[in-house]
């Protein structure tokens, strides 16, 4: 369980970026466009083969969609994560709910993350584990003292979160962010307080955990800040009656262009209604301090979707409007 604290994977940008802010949202800008350039260019592909179906939400989804007295077996799902959790606001789910709306509208049968589950991984400790694994290792930060003082972190360490677009591939949908580099704001805060960003937060969790003794190995390492907002779980809809080459259903490229397309709409829209422009600020619609509303959540369990069960959830705060002479 032992682990070096020294050893922080979250230092490697910072030093890089040499603590500059406007190149640590560089970073995370760069991730994402990339990523949403090569998911277009292989969406578009004459070779694209289907979505990658999500095919233990799907069995999930079948089941709940079921009486429980009508389904034999009840499925389980047995990839229990440890994780620290940052709830969106309400204005980000409604800006979410928004967004999922138009999606459906192309795509009936994705499957939609709900309101309650929305989240973004902050920083997982364990996953795929059992539970017996997962209950060990919060036993063990229960009795170091730390989990405390970690989900309340937010409550005097505030990173904003801004600039979102809709990140896609061919499994998910994601809201998107990049850490604010002093950004006009209308909350109650000046360009200093940007100093400690999103990946600053990052860091410092992992630092607190390390110091236990877990030894982590999160997946989640690449300067990225999003909530997952819909899975494709089938390809109903997307399947020619016609056969492809392989003896398979072909694939309705039309109707996948059409869907990417909706997606750059809906990103040139939140560009232009929310984000920042000369002498305008950042909309509050569109810009998320961590911890306002909802603390930090460390969660346990089956959680991969959102669901789990809440360890401790940190003290949350509230904003005061700045307004400006």
């Amino acid at each position: 369980m032992a682990q070096d604290p020294s050893q922080n994977p979250f230092d490697e940008l910072i030093s890089k970026c040499q603590g500059d802010l406007a190149k640590i949202q560089a970073q995370y800008e760069a991730h994402r466009s990339t990523r949403n350039a090569k998911s277009k260019a292989h969406l578009l592909s004459p070779d694209f083969a289907g979505w990658q179906v999500d095919e233990i939400l799907k069995k999930l989804h079948a089941q709940r969609a079921i009486p429980s007295h009508e389904s034999k077996t009840s499925f389980i799902d047995h990839r229990n994560n440890l994780n620290f959790y940052a709830r969106p606001p309400q204005h980000i789910k409604d800006l979410i709910a928004e967004i999922q709306k138009e999606i459906q509208g192309v795509v009936p049968n994705i499957w939609l993350t709900p309101p309650d589950f929305l989240h973004t991984t902050v920083l997982e400790i364990a996953s795929s584990r059992s539970s017996l694994e997962i209950d060990t290792l919060v036993s063990h930060l229960e009795k170091s003292g730390v989990v405390s003082d970690l989900v309340n972190y937010t409550f005097n360490h505030r990173a904003r979160l801004v600039k979102p677009i809709v990140s896609f591939d061919a499994a998910a949908m994601a809201l998107s962010f990049v850490p604010a580099a002093g950004e006009q704001s209308r909350w109650s805060r000046s360009a200093d307080d940007d100093k400690y960003t999103y990946h600053h937060l990052r860091r410092d969790l992992y630092a607190g955990v390390a110091a236990t003794g877990v030894h982590l190995r999160p997946r989640y390492l690449v300067p990225s800040a999003h909530i997952t907002i819909a899975r494709f779980i089938t390809h109903d809809g997307f399947q020619l009656e016609k056969l492809g080459a392989d003896g398979e259903p072909a694939f309705d490229c039309e109707r996948v262009a059409a869907l990417v397309d909706k997606v750059e709409q809906i990103n040139q829209k939140i560009q232009e209604k929310y984000w920042p422009r000369e002498n305008r600020t950042i909309s509050s619609g569109a810009e998320w301090i961590v911890g306002e509303e909802t603390g930090l959540e460390l969660c346990k369990g089956p959680c991969w979707y959102g669901e789990g069960e809440k360890v401790l959830v940190g003290k949350a705060f509230t904003h005061e409007i700045w307004v400006r002479n």
